[in-house]
């Protein structure tokens, strides 16, 4: 199954003409559709009869040699309607707008092997540029977790929590998806040069930028719904009170997807944004890729068991066996009369419990009375 041909022109001209993710642009192509709204903007005449600006703009474009550019560039052009299409980006319709961005994007440039229909069972790790030893520690650890459990990791490509978690997921040797604010041919930041060409030889990475373009601020904005809408939830790791991984995290909760986020030290900056959602109830708290499982998984799958100390011979002991081993001295010898008034128990209950203590190696009886052993002072 494939897009028309005529749509899938008319989308690479229209993704030319405006910036990704602009809400006039994504809702016309859902109201009118690709080619109907291009041949429109293609009419567009002033007053004198001259074309406009938009028109213009069109006129001079080639999507057929856009697409053979790309194609030599090891990129292609997926559109709604194509086999590889991620449906999961349809639920982009209905959630709205954020800093004037929204909506399904009218088409995604990909480069790499993965095809995105295999996004379903997916996770999306963000967070902090300028990422703690601890952010980077933990948000490796969940990727590497969500990738042995068969889940597709997916991340922005950047500095930071970005980069740990695509280096999570490839150390089980599985493939990343980076879904960037720059062309998909481009590589931003260049010192990530290594980890891009990888990305792109064993998985996938994704722009609704053209070819070519460079990572304005604005675009970031844009590339984070898409982040969390392919996606099945979105981990936090690190985020301060001004973050683009809380705007993530934002569009993942209007999608009705998971909202993770990890806590930090309650001193850390890089974590106030994240404390602030866990506090208002937006993000529910992981700390390992073992509660992150938990929460994606389907009921009953990937359960957490509570933490617990390891059981030790005393915990194995009644309640009126600890009671009588407390009111034994620790060093000098006492009667079991004396042991009695002490716990504030009967003589007769104090004497079976202390053959019982004397048995597990707790206590020692002698002619001089009982005392602790080294196990119970231990």
């Amino acid at each position: 199954m494939s897009a028309p041909e005529a749509e899938r022109l008319a989308r690479v001209a229209l993704s030319r003409l405006g910036e990704p993710g602009e809400t006039r642009m994504t809702g016309l192509v859902a109201e009118l559709g690709p080619v109907r709204l291009r041949d429109l903007l293609l009419a567009e005449c002033d007053l004198q009869g001259l074309q406009t600006d938009v028109a213009t703009r069109l006129a001079a474009l080639d999507p057929a040699l856009e697409l053979d550019r790309a194609e030599r560039m090891g990129l292609r052009f997926v559109v709604p309607g194509d086999a590889e299409w991620p449906t999961t980006l349809d639920d982009l319709a209905g959630a709205g707008t954020l800093h004037e961005r929204g909506g399904v994007p009218i088409g995604l440039w990909v480069k790499g092997p993965f095809r995105l229909d295999g996004l379903a069972e997916s996770l999306a790790v963000v967070g902090s540029r300028a990422a703690t030893a601890y952010g980077d520690e933990v948000a490796s650890e969940i990727a590497a977790a969500a990738a042995e459990a068969g889940l597709l990791v997916v991340s922005g490509g950047a500095f930071g929590i970005d980069r740990a978690a695509h280096r999570g997921a490839v150390s089980t040797g599985a493939p990343t998806v980076s879904v960037v604010a720059c062309g998909a041919d481009r590589v931003y930041p260049v010192a990530h040069e290594a980890m891009f060409a990888h990305i792109g030889r064993t998985g996938a990475i994704v722009s609704e930028a053209p070819p070519g373009c460079a990572p304005h601020k604005i675009r970031f904005l844009a590339r984070n719904r898409l982040i969390a809408a392919l996606t099945r939830g979105t981990v936090v790791v690190e985020a301060a009170r001004r973050s683009g991984a809380l705007n993530t995290a934002n569009w993942a909760g209007r999608l009705n997807r998971h909202v993770m986020g990890v806590p930090g030290p309650v001193t850390s900056a890089a974590s106030e944004g994240v404390h602030e959602q866990l506090r208002s109830g937006a993000m529910s708290l992981v700390t390992r890729g073992a509660d992150v499982l938990e929460v994606v998984s389907p009921a009953g799958a990937h359960l957490v068991e509570p933490p617990r100390d390891v059981v030790t011979d005393r915990d194995r002991l009644t309640l009126r066996q600890r009671q009588v081993l407390d009111a034994v001295p620790a060093v000098s010898a006492a009667g079991s009369d004396s042991i009695a008034r002490t716990a504030g128990l009967g003589l007769r209950e104090v004497r079976g419990a202390l053959g019982a203590l004397e048995v597990a190696g707790f206590v020692t009886g002698d002619l001089d009375g009982w005392r602790l052993t080294e196990l119970a002072r231990a």
